[in-house]
């Protein structure tokens, strides 16, 4: 065999796979790769070429090539570029079409805490559907964020039990941004400024698709109700009831822990998500309905006794959970609460 003569590796390569002990149909396709990758950069493409590996099984994941202007955006090395990259990324997103039809599309988030315990998960997902086709919210230096779309082909190398990814990442920031406030128009409550029912239903969504895959075991959903609602806007005023209502919110985003999520549901109505059994749904209940009796409703110099009833229902009690069977079943459980005497919690 006619031996590699050091001129074939690029002098400013950092990346494994031509130092290391591979076959040599992979260091084939990685110098082609390499070379490729070199001439789309010298040709001025508006898009940044990479081409990533890893060791099947592992949690690390290394560039065998990347493009300058990709590590000029994140201000780093070729040799710590995959640990910049990875320490930079706020969120992943990916987009796809509900049904084999392509009639609606659905977006799955995940967030650097979701993603830092799924990496092998995800790997294997690339792998499997031969492809990349994810976006990514990335945190610069200086606190600037930007959107890098990340489109690419998956390789695999059953001999070397290696996988590389190669592909291209552009910009998307002028899009996302304007995606971003046409959703923050449409799905927050004008009044409270708390997620509407589209946001409740979207991280319903996705909930329940975590669940499926064995990403978490359980979560809970929370029906909250303002107990004789109708009485304060007779007796005080519409007014008075918006500010009710805008008070319940600042009370609830106080009381929730980081991982919960809430919301308006519509009316009087608000919602509540979180991790966990009904019992964690009902402890999480049980504290926004303490805080709400205890915290002092004024408005106009006059105090309005405020009380709240919950429904609670958590996923690992339905046979086959669905979003709407999930919300009915809390509903139930909140009808329950009112006909108990209000101010109460009822779940499982």
């Amino acid at each position: 065999m006619k031996k590699k003569t050091p001129q074939q590796t690029p002098a400013n390569y950092v990346g494994r796979v031509l130092f290391g002990n591979y076959s040599p149909a992979l260091k084939q396709r990685v110098r082609e790769i390499l070379a490729a990758g070199e001439n789309m950069e010298q040709c001025g493409y508006p898009v940044m070429p990479y081409l990533a590996a890893w060791n099947e099984g592992e949690n690390i994941i290394w560039y065998e090539y990347a493009a300058r202007g990709f590590i000029e955006l994140l201000d780093c090395t070729s040799i710590n570029v995959s640990r910049v990259f990875r320490e930079s990324i706020l969120a992943r997103r990916v987009y796809r079409y509900a049904d084999q039809a392509g009639s609606g599309v659905e977006e799955e988030v995940l967030t650097r805490q979701q993603l830092s315990g799924k990496r092998i998960d995800l790997r294997e997902e690339v792998k499997k559907l031969g492809q990349v086709d994810a976006v990514y919210q990335i945190g610069l230096a200086g606190g600037k964020v930007i959107w890098l779309k990340d489109q690419g082909r998956i390789e695999t190398f059953p001999q070397d039990a290696v996988s590389l990814s190669l592909g291209c990442l552009t910009y998307v920031t002028k899009e996302m941004e304007q995606k971003e406030l046409l959703e923050k128009i449409g799905y927050f409550d004008e009044l409270t400024g708390l997620p509407q029912r589209k946001i409740m239903e979207r991280i319903l969504e996705v909930k329940i698709a975590e669940r499926q895959r064995g990403h978490i075991r359980d979560f809970s959903f929370l029906m909250l109700d303002i107990d004789f609602f109708k009485k304060v806007n007779d007796i005080h005023g519409h007014l008075a009831g918006d500010f009710i209502l805008e008070e319940m919110a600042s009370v609830m985003l106080a009381t929730k822990r980081k991982e919960d999520e809430v919301g308006r549901y519509g009316g009087e109505e608000f919602y509540g998500i979180c991790q966990g059994g009904v019992q964690s749904g009902v402890e999480f209940a049980e504290r926004l309905r303490r805080k709400i009796e205890a915290h002092g409703f004024v408005y106009q110099g006059e105090k309005i006794p405020i009380t709240i009833s919950a429904g609670v229902a958590s996923a690992g009690e339905l046979p086959a959970v669905t979003m709407n069977d999930l919300v009915e079943l809390a509903d139930k459980r909140l009808y329950s609460a009112k006909q108990q005497g209000r101010n109460r919690v009822v779940g499982g």
